[in-house]
Order: structure tokens, then C-alpha cells, then sequence
């Protein structure tokens, strides 16, 4: 299994919005990338992309010594795994679809090449049936987008090879990702599951007349979001037990969070309720594009990236 130090060049699977950004990300680390879809139109919408991220990538100080246009487009997923020494798959989140492309490509991929999915739930225990070299098959799922996310949820299924897991781990470690091992499947692995329970509560705030879309929106982003940016739930309420820490908030608080468990509810999405949310939150956007909030997201999150890098010593 060659080194994750060593690898050159990359396959990208799929040229949505997370394989695009996958793809700036591999070129602004230095690698070369053949990105693959089977819509032909992809390769302009790739190369926006690219030419997007580049400047904030390159603020970030990790483009310095990289070239944007190492890469090539194909719209035969078996010529751009063929030379690759990882490949990053990206294709819909749909079992089937995935499953075909595995096919597809696996006599072509080098003996050794690990593949690892993107998909944001679907387990690869449900994925690698049926493949002849099941092993060097994994999970690696960014967060969008993975050219300003870190995080990576690294997961196997039945038949990952754990050699596989901890290369998959070194080499998104060796590109600058924070890759976490998740050690059991799960539907939605972990961040998306913490994700969820956060939008089922938000969900059933506004469902049962407690507060509005948009001030559930600011409640998360003028309060416990601010510190989830900097630390996770455990040490944030580690430091919320002050001088006692996690054992004192749990002694003094436990009874409150068990009551309060008690009365969160479930939800269901029904069409005036998906209605009632879409409404609110167009009405908190106040007529801003997709595309202005996405500016403005990204924005903020170099901005805060940068100060979390100079205050950890890491810029």
C-alpha cells in the first residue's frame, strides 16, 4: 500500500458541489486531480469553482505553491481512476448509483489505490457487496464545503481492511483534514447525527408555536454556536461546571437536562409544516441570493478559521 505521504494524484467521482470543492481542495495541497461525471457540462461548472475558492484558498495560506490547472476532466469514471492514487467518490446519495460506479471502476483502479465515499449516509457495509477488493473501500465524509471544512468521518464497513482505515486517516492528516475514526456504522455517521437532533428540536420549536425560524436561526448563531466553534458539546459544558468542571455541571445540572429531554419532541415533516419553515426562512433571508449567503458563509468562515489558526499557533 503505497504511503499517504507519497500520493501525487488523485481521482474526484462526481463533479457536484462537494466534489468541486474536493477537487480545489487536492489541487491546493499540490496534487494533481482527474475529475470525472458523467454530464459533460461539469468541467465548466468545476472550473468556477475552482477559480472561486482559489483566492480564499490561497488567504488561508494553502494554495502558495500549487497550480489550479492541474487537472483534467473525463466523462468515463474507469479512465480517471486508472493512474490514481486515491480516489475521492462524490456520486449521488443513492445506493444503486453507487454501487454501478463501483463496478464500473474497480478493474480499472490500481491494485493498491484506496476509494473513499463521500456520502453523507449511506454505510459502506451497504455499498461493497458484490466487490472483488471490498477492503480498500471507506467512508471519508467531508463537511460542506470540504475546501474550508476540515472535518473528514472516516468509517469502514464489514469489510474494510482496518489498514485501510488508518491510511485513509494519515492521508487526510498529511492534506490538512481533521479526520475523526468513527468505530461503528451508523446511519448518517456522527456530525449529521448530531446535525439531525439539533434540527428535530429547531423543527419543533417553530411547529409548536415556541419561537420563530428565524429566531431559532438566531439562537443558535448568537448563542451555543459561537462556542461550537471553537469546542465541542463535552468541553463546552466542561467549562460551563466551572472550577469543578464536566463533573460539577453534570451534578448540578442533570436533573434539568433530563427534564428538559422529556418534553423535546418528534416532528412530522408534514407538507404545512415543510411549508411553514420554507416560509420563515425566506423571510429571514430578507431577499438575499443563495448565492450572497453563500458569500457571506464563506466569508466568515476564512475570517474565523484565520483567528482560530492564529490563536492556536497555527497560522
Amino acid at each position: 500500500m503505497q504511503a499517504p505521504h507519497s500520493v501525487r494524484h488523485v481521482a474526484v467521482l462526481g463533479a457536484g458541489t462537494i466534489g468541486a470543492s474536493w477537487a480545489a481542495w487536492f489541487l491546493s495541497r499540490g496534487l494533481s486531480v482527474a475529475v470525472s461525471d458523467p454530464d459533460p457540462a461539469r468541467e465548466a461548472y468545476v472550473r468556477r469553482m475552482i477559480a472561486n475558492a482559489w483566492p480564499v484558498l490561497a488567504r488561508l495560506g494553502r494554495a502558495a505553491a500549487a497550480n489550479p490547472e492541474n487537472w483534467t476532466f473525463t466523462t468515463n469514471p474507469a479512465d480517471a481512476v486508472r493512474n490514481a492514487d486515491f480516489v475521492q467518490e462524490n456520486a449521488p446519495e443513492r445506493a444503486g448509483i453507487k454501487r454501478e460506479l463501483y463496478a464500473a471502476i474497480e478493474p480499472a483502479l490500481p491494485p493498491e489505490t484506496i476509494l473513499a465515499s463521500s456520502s453523507s449516509g449511506l454505510t459502506m457495509t451497504s455499498l461493497q457487496e458484490g466487490l472483488a477488493t471490498p477492503h480498500r473501500f471507506a467512508i471519508g465524509h467531508p463537511f460542506n464545503p470540504p475546501h474550508l471544512i476540515p472535518l473528514v468521518e472516516v468509517v469502514g464497513g464489514a469489510a474494510t481492511a482496518p489498514e485501510t482505515i488508518a491510511w485513509c486517516m494519515d492521508f487526510y492528516r498529511h492534506v490538512g483534514k481533521e479526520p475523526i475514526h468513527l468505530k461503528k456504522e451508523a446511519l448518517g455517521h456522527l456530525a449529521n447525527r448530531l446535525q439531525a437532533a439539533l434540527w428535530r428540536e429547531a423543527i419543533n420549536a417553530v411547529a409548536s408555536g415556541l419561537a420563530s425560524v428565524e429566531d431559532v436561526d438566531r439562537a443558535v448563531a448568537y448563542g451555543p454556536g459561537l462556542r461550537w466553534a471553537i469546542m465541542g458539546p463535552a468541553l463546552t459544558f466542561h467549562l460551563g461546571g466551572g472550577d469543578g468542571g464536566l463533573a460539577h455541571m453534570f451534578q448540578q445540572f442533570r436533573p434539568s437536562f433530563e427534564a428538559w429531554w422529556q418534553t423535546m419532541g418528534t416532528p412530522t415533516l408534514t407538507d404545512d409544516l415543510c411549508q411553514k419553515m420554507v416560509e420563515g426562512v425566506l423571510a429571514e433571508t430578507k431577499g438575499r441570493s443563495i448565492q450572497d449567503l453563500e458569500r457571506e458563509r464563506d466569508t466568515l468562515l476564512v475570517a474565523l478559521q484565520e483567528t482560530i489558526a492564529h490563536t492556536r499557533g497555527k497560522g
